[in-house]
């Protein structure tokens, strides 16, 4: 919008809020669906208010259909509208493996469909991009050579100064002493994003050591979380960004061990901003962040041994974790921001004018 571009998002009515909206001049446009896998999969429910929604949608001028992510069936919706529109159309992608749920049939059955529906978008849309380097890679799996990285990316200077001015003090609305290890986990919560393994690992840490892992984030796996809340696990629930960021601010360390198909975690790119020392997987595009030791650590095997031992020896080596967090930070600003990413998509939908 800086850049004097409108922007309309189309997106699922999944959280059952109204279906158009104005949030900060950006139009959003929410279409009726189906809550599948309790809105993980929410497919789009083709009934009047749908159709209505569509004919608006129809009258409109755009220079440029964005579809984030390629394996959902409201993305063929999005890709025929560009077709039929003669409009560019860009999928950026943000997978880099099959969706999982953990159990063999379902997976099988979600692979399918999702060669299925790239199938349709191929043929609709011929431009693709990766929210990483690894999506790129991904790509190729299902025969697509894409056109580039539009990295997924955060507003680096507004976290950084958040970070500084916490909203609330986390050690002292939890009774925590000064010398208090802070670790976070942001996110869903879903078995596949390692929380479990994260909770026994603290859980094991000598007890002599004073830590104690705030978990931030809603999801399927709430209630099997708080079951596990003691002096030093501490289940938070959905935070706002404020708040979210207020945290990172005051913890040291930041822990994700997903085995999740991630394409560029956000909540690695916001804790890193945030100047935390960041304990993550090569899922997505945290390898392109964390290069290597230097930066904070890529975890090759998540196991609740390996996680226990890379968190002691972030509580022995505070310093040299403090000089990682840095310097990962200093690289979050230099290539992971919002201007940066916005100017590459103002260019495609110039060009696009321009064809």
């Amino acid at each position: 919008m800086a850049l004097g571009d409108e922007v309309l998002v189309v997106t699922n009515n999944d959280v059952k809020e109204k279906s158009f909206e104005v949030m900060d001049g950006i139009g959003v446009l929410r279409l009726p669906c189906f809550n599948v896998m309790g809105g993980r999969y929410p497919v789009t429910k083709p009934d009047k208010a749908f159709r209505n929604h569509l004919k608006k949608l129809w009258e409109k001028e755009f220079d440029l259909v964005l579809i984030n992510a390629r394996f959902y069936p409201h993305t063929l919706l999005g890709a025929w509208f560009a077709k039929k529109k003669g409009i560019r159309c860009v999928i950026l992608d943000h997978g880099t493996s099959h969706m999982t749920v953990g159990r063999k049939l379902p997976d099988l059955a979600f692979a399918a469909v999702e060669h299925v529906i790239t199938w349709g978008d191929k043929w609709l849309c011929k431009e693709y991009f990766g929210v990483s380097k690894a999506c790129c890679k991904w790509l190729e799996h299902f025969h697509i050579q894409a056109e580039g990285v539009l990295y997924n990316a955060v507003d680096a200077e507004k976290i950084a100064r958040l970070a500084q001015e916490p909203v609330k003090d986390y050690r002292n609305a939890y009774s925590l002493s000064e010398d208090t290890v802070l670790i976070v986990y942001t996110g869903r919560l879903l078995k596949e994003k390692g929380i479990f393994k994260l909770i026994e690992a603290v859980e094991k840490i000598e007890s002599d050591k004073k830590v104690c892992l705030f978990l931030a984030g809603d999801g399927e796996e709430m209630e099997a979380v708080k079951v596990r809340e003691s002096e030093r696990i501490k289940p938070l629930g959905r935070l706002d960004f404020k708040d979210i960021v207020s945290l990172l601010g005051q913890a040291e360390i930041y822990c994700l061990p997903t085995e999740y198909p991630e394409g560029f975690p956000t909540s690695v790119l916001e804790a890193a901003a945030a100047g935390c020392y960041v304990i993550t997987t090569n899922r997505g595009g945290s390898g392109e962040l964390i290069l290597d030791k230097s930066y904070g650590t890529i975890l090759e095997n998540v196991t609740v041994q390996n996680l226990k031992q890379e968190l002691e020896r972030a509580l022995e080596q505070k310093e040299e974790c403090r000089l990682a967090a840095r310097k990962a930070q200093k690289r979050v600003h230099e290539l992971f921001t919002w201007d940066k990413t916005a100017q590459k998509v103002h260019n495609l939908a110039e060009q696009g004018v321009a064809k």
